[in-house]
């Protein structure tokens, strides 16, 4: 073949292998894998993990020395922590007789002697006086009516009202008690130990 005429072939061989060669060294060049983003990294402390109780662990209530009141029936509860009352003649004190003290029900502490007892007849126990301190009283205006109430002074349990000017006695004083407010101790019988819980642990 003569120079003239490969000048001419030479060119058009050239452009048609080009494009091939080409796509070969894409081909035989993989595509490297985009490389992953860096985690940043933080300088705080890690916490520690929460432990969990193991099976043979058990809660241990905090222990308490503060004795709890005398419980209470349900009726009990109604009358002393409810404001409640007996209905009359049905209380076991209504026609007591017997020399002793009258104690508070929930919490033993002393509020009437057998002595300042007194028939009045309204169907509940009634005294004319109550032991020095033992008895605090409040406004009561409950059932429409203006009455002056009366709890313990010690644990605030409800014990009735007072009445005041009925001339029933020489001290011209009626408190009218429920008797399931109260326990009775029979004279010579040592009292019990009132039952004494700060209002804060109440």
């Amino acid at each position: 073949m003569n120079a003239a005429r490969l000048s001419l072939v030479l060119p058009m061989v050239l452009a048609l292998c080009l494009p091939f060669a080409c796509c070969g060294v894409e081909a035989t060049n993989p595509v490297a894998p985009p490389a992953k983003a860096e985690q940043p990294v933080s300088s705080a402390p890690t916490a520690p993990p929460i432990q969990q109780p193991q099976p043979h662990e058990q809660a241990v209530a905090p222990e308490t020395t503060m004795p709890a009141y005398n419980p209470l029936t349900p009726f009990e509860a109604n009358v002393i922590l409810k404001k409640g009352t007996e209905r009359a003649g049905t209380g076991e004190y209504t026609d007591h007789e017997a020399d002793g003290t009258y104690i508070c029900r929930q919490c033993n502490a002393p509020l009437y002697r057998s002595k300042d007892k007194f028939h009045s007849g309204c169907g509940w126990p009634s005294f004319d006086d109550e032991i020095a301190g033992a008895v605090e009283r409040h406004a009561d205006t409950s059932l429409g009516m203006v009455r002056v109430e009366i709890v313990c002074a010690n644990c605030k349990g409800h014990l009735g009202h007072v009445f005041d000017g009925e001339g029933m006695t020489a001290k011209n004083t009626r408190h009218c008690v429920n008797s399931v407010s109260m326990r009775f101790v029979p004279a010579g019988k040592e009292l019990p130990k009132p039952i004494v819980i700060p209002a804060s642990k109440r």
